[in-house]
């Protein structure tokens, strides 16, 4: 699974690469770098909002299954997915745009925690002899983190310190290095730091304390938008995702580097305004109204094709195919009446003429 992600970061990487030189700093880099992936991600939001607005078509439906089979569950679910099938909703599609940021997170931790391999894309054998190298340094952070995860973070917080001594990176590697250590404070903040190695004053806990409102705040206005407009509870993995969200979100925050929590705050805050512009302009009522007229539009066409001709214009078709035989004898009968009164005309002009002839030579 490790490995899945840590290739998932690596694609990441150079997306983050080509923002950090744009702009030189790695938190500008994650904000655009999240407004990017947030507008990539866009047509699944509107899919979700779909979801939502086929489950409020449903709302009225669903009651009353719920007031028929209120005491007998299984029947009632049984039933809830007929209603579901019959009607083309899929009642989990919503859960998968909650899902998606999880494996992105994830992708750009590894393209913190591994920034030589997953954003600068250093050759691994290189790399892993400066890991080597640094680990057997009395009392470098990375020997004590996880069995020497953050080895390449440590490279790039003691670069000043350890670049004499990496003798192994080509001059190439060694300048884009150090180009990358000068981008990572953030409005005073280190962002290759953890907040639970820092201090009161250091100001990193900011971060998991905007991690934990931005997210949960934005957990709770989609679950009041859809109780609002939907007339009832999230299904239950989107209830669950409220508040597992929110608490994974500031836990990984905490423990992780700055940069991963600045991502998930941005990320929690870009996905509020997103909210805001599909409901404004894909709001679930309209949603409704436009599925039901693509709905009767299909069904008069559908009609259209199915329906019968009218009564005279059948009676009308049926007369002329009855006649059309009679009246193809006919044609065909004057016809040879015609070609035979011709051919008698035609001998009798040539015996006359014959007598006149024998009778001149006489």
């Amino acid at each position: 699974m490790m490995a899945i992600f840590n290739f998932f970061g690596s694609i990441l990487g150079y997306l983050l690469w080509f923002l950090y030189n744009i702009f030189h700093n790695y938190g500008v880099a994650i904000i655009f770098f999240t407004i990017i992936i947030k507008a990539v991600l866009f047509p699944f939001s509107v899919k979700s909002q779909r979801s939502m607005a086929s489950q409020t078509k449903l709302a009225d439906k669903q009651k009353e299954l719920q007031a028929k089979y209120g005491n007998n569950k299984q029947k009632y679910n049984e039933e809830l997915m007929k209603l579901y099938e019959k009607e083309g909703v899929n009642p989990s599609s919503g859960c998968l745009t909650t899902l998606l940021p999880l494996p992105i997170m994830l992708g750009i931790y590894y393209s913190v925690i591994m920034p030589l391999s997953n954003t600068l894309h250093i050759a691994s054998e290189r790399i892993a002899e400066a890991t080597d190298f640094i680990n057997r340094i009395p009392g470098m952070v990375a020997s004590a983190t996880s069995g020497g995860i953050y080895s390449e973070m440590e490279i790039i917080r003691n670069f000043d310190a350890l670049k004499d001594h990496l003798t192994m990176f080509t001059p190439e590697d060694l300048d884009k290095i150090e180009s990358f250590t000068q981008g990572f404070h953030f409005l005073g903040l280190d962002l290759l730091a953890t907040p639970q190695s820092g201090g009161f004053l250091d100001f990193l806990w900011v971060i998991p304390a905007l991690s934990l409102i931005s997210s949960f705040g934005y957990q709770m206005y989609m679950s009041h938008y859809q109780k609002v407009h939907n007339g009832q509870t999230q299904p239950g993995c989107m209830k669950a995702m409220m508040y597992f969200l929110p608490l994974i979100s500031v836990y990984w925050a905490w423990i992780m580097p700055s940069a991963v929590g600045l991502y998930w705050v941005i990320s929690s805050v870009t996905s509020f305004l997103q909210s805001l512009i599909t409901n404004k302009y894909f709001s679930i009522d309209h949603m409704i109204a436009r599925g039901e007229a693509q709905r009767a539009v299909t069904l008069e066409l559908a009609e259209a094709k199915a329906r019968p001709l009218p009564a005279a214009t059948q009676k009308e078709i049926a007369e002329k195919l009855a006649a059309a035989p009679q009246q193809q004898k006919l044609e065909k009968g004057g016809g040879k009446k015609q070609q035979g009164g011709k051919k008698k005309k035609g001998g009798s002009g040539g015996s006359g003429n014959s007598s006149a002839y024998m009778g001149t030579k006489k």
